[in-house]
């Protein structure tokens, strides 16, 4: 048996076929078609449909380029990254031009400065002593007992105390305002700021940017006098070296610049920390999941970007060979 039906003006959207034995539900499409129905060789009854569209080969010429431009959209790490570029370049003019909320500011300054202070002395404390074990221990056995306080000197001015510092006050504070912008972000509320009449970025971004850049070279400064403290008294609690003869040792080897250098690295350090910080905050997506993940990952890009940015200016600030230590021996 063969069966066709044929529709030549008002298409068939559905075609069911019940029988006794079974049941045979088609499906069929708004364009005009030819439905085929084979009967089954068992009981006589059509199974299997077989269905044919007419396809419309008739497409503009650039509809696939269309199509595949609508679907394309850069990738979120590319976006965010020329974000951060775009945002340092707003917080560069709004400071210049002195628009940004005082307030704000000051109360910002007080949370990365003072609030900070505790835990960025301890840890610097702590990493003092455990450098100070390792270096009494190798230049003892050398006979330059004069020259550790001047190594742990320059040691802590150029490269320890800046970068504990910034990251201590990455995981600290920059976790924090990631968190923080992000939550207004999918929330709605950096929209309502600008619905008031209010710049986010003179509300939100500079005030957070100018207190890191002002309070990092104060902890900077502090975290290494607690460092160098901390290895004179374990020197001379613990291996018999005098406290004069580190501060001695460390007073030959310092120089002006070594302190300028690392209250301007822990400047840059900071300003990094806070436009990364603030960049993955408003630009954060998905929800409670997305204000997790911008926090993690504002993290780790503020990390990479603290040891990557202390290369480049070690390279440029000391570059030749040295004389520090020829004093100290």
């Amino acid at each position: 048996m063969n069966m066709q039906i044929s529709n030549s003006n008002v298409p068939i959207r559905k075609f069911c076929y019940t029988g006794r034995p079974r049941t045979c539900k088609i499906l069929m499409s708004v364009p005009p078609t030819r439905l085929f129905a084979f009967p089954n060789t068992d009981d006589g009854h059509p199974s299997v449909p077989v269905v044919e569209e007419d396809k419309n080969t008739n497409h503009a010429p650039n509809s696939e380029a269309e199509t595949l431009l609508s679907k394309w959209s850069p990738p979120r790490y590319l976006w965010r990254g020329l974000s951060v570029l775009i945002m340092a370049g707003q917080v560069i003019i709004r400071t210049l031009k002195g628009k940004f909320h005082w307030r704000n500011t000051l109360q910002q300054l007080e949370r990365v400065g003072p609030r900070s202070v505790g835990v960025c002395l301890l840890t610097s404390a702590f990493v003092g002593m455990a450098f100070t074990i390792q270096f009494v221990r190798e230049f003892t056995r050398l006979g330059l007992n004069r020259s550790i306080g001047g190594v742990l000197a320059l040691a802590f001015s150029r490269e320890l105390s800046p970068v504990i510092t910034s990251i201590v006050v990455a995981g600290r504070i920059g976790s924090a305002f990631a968190a923080e912008l992000g939550t207004m972000q999918v929330s709605e509320q950096t929209d309502t700021l600008r619905v008031l009449g209010a710049n986010p970025v003179d509300y939100l971004v500079t005030p957070r940017v100018i207190a890191s850049c002002i309070a990092l070279p104060f902890l900077t400064l502090m975290c290494f006098t607690v460092g160098m403290a901390s290895s004179a008294l374990l020197a001379d609690s613990v291996y018999g070296i005098s406290i004069n003869i580190i501060l001695d040792s460390a007073h030959r080897a310092l120089k002006p610049w070594d302190i300028i250098s690392a209250m301007l690295k822990s400047q840059v350090f900071g300003a990094i920390i806070s436009i990364v910080s603030c960049a993955w905050g408003v630009t954060t997506l998905g929800g409670a999941k997305g204000v997790g993940e911008s926090t993690t990952s504002a993290v780790v890009i503020s990390l990479v970007g603290i040891f990557i940015a202390d290369f480049a200016l070690s390279y440029c600030f000391f570059q030749g060979t040295g004389d520090s230590l020829k004093s100290c021996i």
